[in-house]
C-alpha cells in the first residue's frame, strides 16, 4: 500500500474497522492493497479508501490481482466501488473460478472527480485468500465532447486541455461573461432610406446568445414607415408566459409594438412615425432562427389629394413633405372617413391592420359568429368614396348563410374516379383543442407534442399477409372526416419486385386515432378500414402522384383528441396564382418516425423506414419546416442523381444546413400550415421521400405530396380529390 494515504484503525467488539482516505497532497496516481497483501487478509475487517483527484479529471481504477472467498451475491467477503453515492460495482470470488463476480479486466471511470471503495471480510475463511491489489489514477476529461448540459456548453468553439476547457469566438463576435456565450455588438444601425431590410444577426441561421440590439429607422419628416416581418419568424418563446426569454420590441415616436416571440410573424405594422427604434434581446440559451423586417415609408393612405400637378408639395398640418420642384402652391386635402361599418346579421366585425381606424385604406372583415355559417366575399375598403366597398359585390352586405354539412363524401356521376368532399367549416376542422404549437423545448428541432395538438394524426398499421414472407410497417395519415383518411400511396401499396401499383388488403390495415403513445394503443380509437383508393398514376419508381384515400369501415366521433384537418383550395383557382405552399413559409409535421437521427433515410423503401421498432419514438413528435423553392428542390436532387426527378406534384421543404430535424415524422404524414383568416390548420403535403443519404446532411430535403393539385372544385362548390 502507497504511503500517502491517512489511516484510522478503531477495534469495536474485536472488529478491526479501517477507514483510510487520501492525503491533501496525494499524487494523481497510486496502489491499493488488501490488509497484510500478499498474505491472507484478516477477518471482520472493514477498510474503505477515499480517491480524490483535482476539478477536471477522473479516476481510473482496476485491479491487477484478486482472490477472495467466493459467496452468493457477494455476501462473506467483498470490494465495493462507490461514487456520488451510488455503487458502481461489488467483486467478490476467485479470478480461476468465478468470473462473474470477479473484476477481470474491468475498468471503473467515476463519473466525477472522487471515487471510494470499500473492502469488507466475515468472520471466518475457510481458505487462504491472497486478498487483492489495485491500481488508481487521474485521467483528464474532455469537456468539449462529453457535456451533454447546454448551459455548460461552449456556444461557438470548445478548446479542450488537460485539467480544463475554454471557448472561443468566431471572428466579430464577443466572448460574454460567462466565458461560453458568443455575443455580438449590434447596436450602431441606423437606417435613413426610404426603404430597406434588417435581420438578426445571421438570419434565417439561428441569432447570437446574450444579445442587445437596437436598430434605428430615420427617414424625412412627414413620411410614416411601415414594417413587413418575413414569414420564416422564430423567436424564443415560452406557453405560459409572454417572451420572458427573447423578444423583438418597436417604439414609434410615443407609440410602442410588442414584445413579440414565437414563430408566428406580427402582422403589418403602420407606424404612423418617420423615426423608429426596433429593439431585439436575445437570452444565453436557445437556437431559433430570428426575424427579418422590410420597411417602407408613405404619405398618410387617408389623404386624398385634389387636383394632382406634380409641380406642387403636399401638406400636412405645418408638416411640408419635400417635392422634386420648387414650391408654387399647394394642394388642398381631405380626409376621407367611411365610417363605422354597417352591421350585418350573426355577424362579427374584424379590423384590419390599422387597427379601429375608418378612414381611406381601412380594411374590415365580417365574421360569421356559428361555425356552421359561412359568407364569402367577407373583405370592406374604405374607399375615397366615403362608403365600404368590397372588389366584387361593391356596397350590397354580405350574409351569413348556412353551410354544407360536414365532409360529405360522394362520386361525380360525370367522373368515375373523382370524390368531392365538402368544405369543413365545423368547430373540429383544423382547430386542435390545444394552443399549437407551445415551445415545449427550447430547440430548434423536433418535440414531444401534447395530447390534443394534432387530432387529426391518424397511425397507420399494416400487416401484408399476403407476401411471403410476411410485411409488416407503419405510417401516419390524416383525418378528413368521420369516415375519409388522406395519406400516401405508397403506405398502403403492397410490397412488389416490380412497379405494379396494387393497394393492400383492406382487412390488412389497422387505423388508430387519438393515440399520442405509439407504445400503449389502449387508450386509442381503433377502426377496420372499407376500402383503399390509391391513386391511379402513382409511380413507385419515382413516388409521382403519391396520394391515397382509405374509408372507415365505422365512423368515429369527434373529441379533443379526435378532430379533422382542413383541405386546402384547389391549385390554380386564380389565374396566375404560385403554387401553394410558398417558399419560405413555415409548416408543421407530426408523427412517431425515425428518433435516431444518425440513421440513414430511407424513405424509398417505405417498409425499411416505418417497421423498426428501435428507429421509432413512442411518443408523438412534431417538428417545424420551412417550405424550399421549386428551383432549388430540384437543384439539390439533381446535383446527387438524375435518377431523381421532382415533379410539379411535389415540394420539398427543410433546412439548407440540415439538421436532425429533416428526419422527423411518418410516411403518409400531414404537412400542415395554419390558415391567417380563418386561424384553421390545413394539410397542404404529404410526407413522401427523401434522399438516401444519412439524416442531417447538408441540403438533404425531405419532399412532400402538393396536396392542392389534387383538389377539384364541383358545380355545388364542394372540395373534392380527383384520381
Amino acid at each position: 500500500m502507497t504511503n500517502n494515504l491517512l489511516i484510522t484503525i478503531s477495534v469495536i467488539d474485536q472488529c478491526v474497522v479501517l477507514l483510510l482516505s487520501l492525503a491533501p497532497d496525494a499524487q494523481m496516481f497510486g496502489t491499493l492493497t488488501s490488509p497484510l497483501f500478499p498474505s491472507s487478509y484478516p477477518r471482520d475487517t472493514q477498510l474503505r479508501w477515499n480517491i480524490s483527484v483535482p476539478d477536471g479529471f477522473r479516476v481510473k481504477l482496476y485491479f491487477s490481482h484478486f482472490d477472495l472467498e467466493p459467496s452468493y451475491l457477494c455476501e462473506y467477503d467483498a470490494v465495493q466501488v462507490e461514487a456520488e453515492g451510488e455503487v458502481l460495482a461489488l467483486f467478490c470470488g476467485r479470478e480461476e473460478t468465478d468470473t462473474e463476480a470477479v473484476p477481470a479486466q474491468q475498468i471503473i471511470i467515476s463519473p466525477r472527480n472522487s471515487l471510494g471503495l470499500l473492502f469488507s471480510s466475515d468472520f471466518s475463511n475457510e481458505e487462504r485468500y491472497s486478498g487483492f491489489m489495485a491500481h488508481y489514477s487521474a485521467v483528464d476529461v474532455d469537456e468539449c465532447s462529453e457535456r451533454k448540459d447546454e448551459d455548460l456548453l461552449c456556444d461557438h468553439v470548445c478548446h479542450n486541455y488537460i485539467g480544463g476547457h475554454y471557448c472561443s469566438c468566431r471572428h466579430g463576435y464577443l466572448l460574454h461573461s460567462d466565458n461560453r456565450t458568443c455575443a455580438v455588438e449590434c447596436s450602431e444601425g441606423v437606417f435613413r432610406e426610404r426603404s430597406g431590410v434588417l435581420s438578426s444577426v445571421d438570419f434565417p441561421s439561428p441569432y447570437p446568445k446574450s444579445s442587445e440590439c437596437s436598430y434605428r429607422i430615420e427617414v424625412d419628416p412627414g413620411f410614416r414607415i411601415l414594417l413587413r416581418f418575413d414569414p420564416r419568424f422564430d423567436v424564443e418563446d415560452h406557453p405560459d408566459v409572454s417572451c420572458p426569454y427573447d423578444h423583438v420590441k418597436i417604439t414609434a415616436g410615443s407609440s410602442e409594438f410588442g414584445p413579440f416571440c414565437g414563430d408566428r410573424p406580427p402582422g403589418d405594422l403602420q407606424t404612423d412615425s418617420n423615426n423608429v427604434t426596433i429593439s431585439f434581446h436575445s437570452d444565453n440559451s436557445g437556437e431559433h432562427l430570428g426575424w427579418r423586417i422590410t420597411y417602407t415609408s408613405t404619405v398618410p393612405s387617408s389623404l386624398l389629394i385634389l387636383p394632382s400637378k406634380s409641380c406642387w408639395v403636399i401638406l400636412r398640418p405645418s408638416v411640408p413633405l419635400p417635392s422634386h420642384s420648387q414650391l408654387i402652391g399647394r394642394l388642398s386635402f381631405t380626409v376621407v372617413d367611411c365610417g363605422s361599418p354597417k352591421s350585418v346579421a350573426m355577424a362579427e366585425l374584424v379590423f384590419g391592420i390599422n387597427g379601429n381606424s375608418t378612414q381611406f385604406g381601412s380594411t374590415v372583415h365580417y365574421v360569421c359568429r356559428e361555425d356552421s355559417l359561412q359568407l364569402t366575399n367577407s373583405l370592406y375598403s374604405c374607399g375615397p368614396s366615403g362608403e365600404w366597398v368590397n372588389s366584387e359585390s361593391g356596397t350590397r352586405l354580405p350574409s351569413c348563410l348556412p353551410a354544407p354539412k360536414l365532409w360529405s363524401l360522394s362520386q361525380d356521376p360525370t367522373r368515375p374516379i373523382t370524390y368531392f368532399v365538402s368544405p369543413c367549416v365545423c368547430p373540429a376542422c383544423g382547430r386542435p383543442s390545444r394552443s399549437l404549437p407551445p415551445q415545449v423545448k427550447r430547440i430548434v428541432g423536433g418535440r414531444h407534442a401534447e395530447p390534443g395538438l394534432f387530432p387529426w394524426q391518424v397511425l397507420l398499421s399494416v400487416e401484408d399477409l399476403s407476401r411471403v414472407p410476411e410485411d409488416r410497417w407503419f405510417g401516419s395519415g390524416a383525418l378528413l372526416s368521420q369516415s375519409w383518411v388522406l395519406t400516401a400511396a405508397h403506405v398502403l401499396r403492397s410490397q412488389r419486385r416490380d412497379t405494379t401499383v396494387v393497394p393492400v388488403v383492406p382487412e390488412h390495415v389497422k387505423v388508430f386515432l387519438g393515440l399520442h403513445d405509439a407504445a400503449d394503443k389502449r387508450l386509442a380509437t381503433n377502426r377496420s378500414v372499407e376500402k383503399i383508393f390509391l391513386h391511379p398514376n402513382f409511380q413507385p419508381d419515382n413516388y409521382n402522384n403519391d396520394i391515397a384515400l382509405l374509408r372507415l369501415e365505422e365512423q368515429v366521433e369527434f373529441t379533443e383528441f379526435i378532430r379533422p384537418v382542413c383541405l386546402p383550395p384547389p391549385k390554380n383557382q386564380v389565374q396566375d396564382d404560385p403554387p401553394s405552399p410558398l417558399p419560405n413559409t413555415l409548416g408543421l409535421v407530426a408523427g412517431w418516425g425515425i428518433s435516431n437521427f444518425n440513421t440513414t433515410s430511407s424513405s424509398s423503401d417505405p417498409s425499411k423506414l416505418t417497421a423498426d421498432p428501435e428507429m421509432t419514438s413512442d411518443l408523438l413528435q412534431y417538428v417545424k419546416l420551412p417550405v424550399v423553392s421549386q428551383d432549388e428542390c430540384e437543384g439539390s436532387y439533381a446535383s446527387r442523381s438524375v435518377s431523381y426527378n421532382i415533379t410539379d406534384n411535389m415540394f420539398c421543404a427543410g433546412f439548407l444546413e440540415g439538421g436532425k430535424d429533416t428526419c422527423l415524422g411518418d410516411s403518409g404524414g400531414a404537412f400542415v400550415m395554419q390558415d391567417g383568416v380563418s386561424r384553421r390548420w390545413v394539410v397542404f403535403g404529404l410526407v413522401s421521400w427523401a434522399g438516401p443519404e444519412d439524416c442531417g446532411s447538408q441540403r438533404v430535403y425531405g419532399v412532400y405530396t402538393r396536396v392542392a393539385n389534387y383538389i377539384r372544385l364541383s358545380l355545388a362548390d364542394r372540395r373534392g380529390f380527383s384520381f
